[in-house]
């Protein structure tokens, strides 16, 4: 019994394993959350220092005049343009990871995976949508109510999966998966 049921797995392709996936919970959604909170942290750690050299450096040459500022964190913390950079950075790194593997360094930890229903990843517009619609995490609580689907994956009409050990472990994973095993 145990071998026909390791050869029906073995016959399912990999969109539908990925349809078969259950959706996550609130645990593993808030986890991975954390973890992504520490990434993200340090991307802007790094974005903010490169902001600091280029304003060092544009005041050096005359580009820019700090004389009103206490100091370069002063100017940028007044500055739109840099709040605008560092929300252009958070954008860019869950829409990068979200719409090329459905996965953030957070979600790969947790094995979770958010995927249009046919296992497809999200598109750009949808990872836009998640995001606008997420309300910082809190739209997860929703998972609490109904069929575990979290307010933003209702609005970017994707949802968020928990990947099978299998799954999580594939090396191969480019873009939409399915499609490049087909390419074989």
């Amino acid at each position: 019994m145990s071998k026909y049921k390791h050869e029906n797995v073995q016959t399912k392709n990999l969109q539908q394993q990925y349809q078969s996936c259950p959706r996550a919970n609130f645990l593993k959604r808030a986890g991975a959350y954390l973890y992504d909170l520490f990434a993200v942290s340090a991307l802007l750690m790094l974005a903010g220092i490169l902001a600091i050299i280029v304003v060092i450096i544009a005041s050096n040459i005359g580009l820019i005049n700090l004389e009103a500022y206490r100091d370069v964190a002063d100017f940028l913390a007044s500055s739109q343009v840099f709040a605008l950079y560092l929300a252009i950075i958070i954008i860019g790194f869950y829409g990068y990871f979200w719409t090329r593997g459905g996965q953030t360094i957070g979600m790969k930890a947790w094995r979770l995976r958010v995927q249009n229903s046919d296992g497809s990843n999200i598109s750009f517009t949808q990872s836009l949508i998640r995001m606008a619609t997420s309300a910082f995490g809190l739209g997860n609580f929703l998972v609490f109510f109904g069929n575990k689907s979290a307010f933003q994956d209702q609005w970017a009409e994707c949802e968020m999966v928990v990947l099978t050990k299998e799954l999580s472990d594939w090396k191969g994973f480019k873009g939409m998966a399915f499609m490049d095993q087909n390419k074989k």
